[in-house]
């Protein structure tokens, strides 16, 4: 049940972002369900791998790079998805940071909904 629950309000937050930010755009919320599965399963699978292959990049900037990480996923998946399309970079960088924000408000909120008491 949290899993459903997180995944429809990532595809809220989504949308949200199309509406904070005009660098990125969606189709509809139908294209918002499939792009947060999609970069949940980036998230899942690739994060990883480029996180240990840009580790002494990682630990150079003092973690900064894992924003290029996380904007260079937003924007595959933009690559890989119709409804779905980022204006570039920047663009991708700005999204995904926002995106993110929204996810720890996501996080935050489940973590009291789904708290054990």
């Amino acid at each position: 049940m949290r899993l459903i629950i997180k995944w429809l309000l990532s595809a809220l937050a989504l949308l949200a972002v199309t509406f904070l930010y005009s660098g990125v755009e969606l189709r509809s919320f139908p294209y918002a369900l499939l792009t947060a599965a999609v970069i949940g399963v980036l998230n899942m699978f690739v994060r990883p791998i480029l996180v240990v292959l840009t580790l002494p990049v990682t630990i150079v900037t003092l973690g900064l790079f894992l924003f290029v990480i996380n904007a260079l996923l937003f924007w595959a998946a933009s690559g890989l998805l119709g409804g779905f399309v980022v204006h570039g970079f920047l663009a991708a960088l700005i999204g995904s940071l926002i995106y993110s924000l929204l996810g720890l408000v996501i996080e935050a909120a489940l973590g009291g909904l789904f708290a054990k008491r």
